[in-house]
């Protein structure tokens, strides 16, 4: 429940932000946003894994958002589906520390886009949540240039490393003909 709770708090503290924040923030900006971490997060006295997705799910509300991707996304019945998520924890997130979820595009093709959400406690980074999206318009997946109007480099090694996996992991499941 305490996911949910987040969410609408963020969406609306992000509206606002958005409204009445005075400056322009663009797709190709890292946007921060900060929470507090609860007992329905942690597990006896530190963040349980799963809490780490619901912080990115509410960065990635908020990134949407405060870029102003919300409004062209509605327009046109466009709506954000995460394809992977992948997490690497490096140290751990105590009970009632205030966490910094910094959100950025690292890349996208001409099906997907990949955030990063790196989880700060301070200065010091905590976790990093890589989703890999799609926009979705019904069954179709939307270019992600039609929303973000932006050209990103060359995907990273890491990223293509992590398609890979994809790849591999989804041949093993599938049926045979």
């Amino acid at each position: 429940m305490s996911g949910l709770i987040r969410n609408v708090l963020t969406i609306l503290l992000a509206l606002c932000r958005y409204r009445f924040g005075g400056h322009s923030v663009g797709v190709s900006d890292r946007l921060d946003c900060h929470f507090w971490v609860t007992p329905w997060d942690a597990g006896i006295r530190i963040l349980k894994s799963d809490a780490y997705l619901q912080l990115a799910e509410a960065a990635q509300f908020d990134f949407v958002i405060r870029t102003g991707l919300l409004r062209p996304m509605l327009g046109s019945g466009t709506a954000f589906v995460n394809v992977s998520q992948l997490i690497i924890f490096m140290k751990p997130v105590r009970l009632f520390q205030r966490v910094r979820v910094s959100s950025f595009i690292l890349f996208a093709d001409d099906k997907c886009a990949y955030f990063s959400h790196e989880i700060y406690v301070g200065d010091v980074v905590h976790a990093e949540v890589l989703v890999k999206m799609k926009f979705k318009r019904g069954r179709v997946t939307v270019e992600p240039y039609a929303l973000l109007q932006t050209r990103f480099d060359e995907q990273s090694a890491q990223l293509l490393a992590w398609d890979q996996t994809l790849q591999a992991m989804a041949a093993v499941h599938q049926v045979p003909s």
